[in-house]
């Protein structure tokens, strides 16, 4: 999952009011919308909590601010790590931002727990991050190796790496912790070779006899809850292209990963195509039946165009059902799934201001 260049994003920005204003919305501890997502037509809303202000509150804190997106990965309550695309004030160094909301800390578990979610970077971790050539190499100073257990060592690195190699300029990620290099943590976590994106929420699979062609392919559920979408990596036996990971979709997750399939059965896959850039899928009578779920579809949609858009040159997806538009347009492809604003709606106490 690749995040466009942050210096072509560019969002409203924010009106300025009064100091008076934002001393009573500071100390009544609001929380207000500011910013709308950019880079597209739907207008998105980013849930803020208003830092708490006093009379000597300077006027540069009181200065337009230029935001942009950007991709945390965070665990959910089974285990899974998860994608969360947030707002941030536009700045240097924004793969180190955002790695820094990732970190334990009051405020950081108080964001993720809104969302239903942890962080998993320990407390008082920090970074040195160098990248060249694809390749980033990332310091962490001496608390990361004060994870609980082996499972919470993996999460950790596992979301480091999937994090950095959303950017453009990253493909891979290796680790040095407290200026040294490592090939296992404190619990036993292989850390001696480079992590990838592809390397999160992998599926156990047993080897096949004879076999000696494998690959895998990123395919995107719906949560039990429903209000999110996991990755999941998926070995495939076949070439991992957009048809492989279509027909994978449609099969849907293990019977025991806690997972829903975004399809609804017996749904067929009838062709997958790409073609100047727009993927066309056709899926059998049964698709409309999406239309039926409680959300009206919505993450059936999604799940196909996230899982679609890591394939390059798919720039919109259209789908198809018995040869036939399912929708009027094609979907633009998209890489920022699980808007933190979005996730937020589902948790109570969260107040929105027009």
């Amino acid at each position: 999952m690749k995040l466009p260049n942050w210096k072509d994003i560019r969002l409203p920005m924010p009106r300025r009011v009064d100091l008076e204003r934002l001393l009573i919305v500071g100390a009544a501890g609001l929380v207000v919308v500011l910013a709308l997502r950019g880079g597209g037509d739907t207008t998105q809303t980013m849930v803020y909590d208003a830092p708490p202000l006093t009379s000597e509150t300077s006027s540069a804190s009181l200065e337009e601010t230029e935001m942009t997106s950007t991709v945390c990965w965070y665990e959910d309550g089974d285990g899974y790590l998860v994608p969360v695309t947030r707002q941030i004030p536009l700045q240097d160094g924004i793969a180190k931002a955002t790695l820094s909301l990732m970190v334990q800390s009051s405020e950081n578990d108080l964001a993720a727990a809104r969302m239903g979610l942890t962080n998993v970077i320990p407390e008082g971790v920090s970074f040195d991050i160098d990248i060249s050539n694809g390749k980033a190499r990332v310091d962490m100073s001496r608390e990361a190796l004060s994870c609980a257990s082996a499972e919470d060592e993996l999460l950790m690195v596992q979301g480091v790496a999937a994090t950095l190699c959303g950017f453009d300029t990253v493909e891979e990620v290796s680790f040095l912790f407290d200026g040294q290099k490592r090939s296992r943590l404190t619990h036993g976590t292989d850390v001696s070779g480079a992590f990838t994106e592809d390397m999160v929420n992998v599926e156990s699979v047993a080897t096949l006899s004879g076999s000696s062609y494998a690959d895998q392919v990123q395919l995107y559920f719906p949560s039990a809850s429903g209000r999110m979408l996991v990755p999941v990596t998926r070995t495939v036996f076949s070439p991992a292209d957009l048809p492989t990971a279509i027909l994978e979709l449609a099969k849907g997750p293990k019977s025991d990963s806690g997972l829903e399939c975004p399809l609804p059965e017996s749904c067929g896959v009838r062709s997958v195509s790409v073609k100047n850039g727009v993927a066309t899928i056709d899926f059998t009578r049964e698709f409309a039946r999406i239309a039926e779920q409680s959300d009206g579809g919505h993450q059936a949609m999604q799940a196909i165009i996230f899982t679609a858009s890591q394939f390059p040159g798919v720039k919109q997806v259209s789908v198809l059902v018995e040869g036939k538009a399912y929708q009027t347009e094609p979907q633009a492809a998209s890489t920022w799934v699980n808007a933190a604003e979005d996730v937020m709606a589902w948790y109570p106490g969260v107040v929105e201001i027009d």
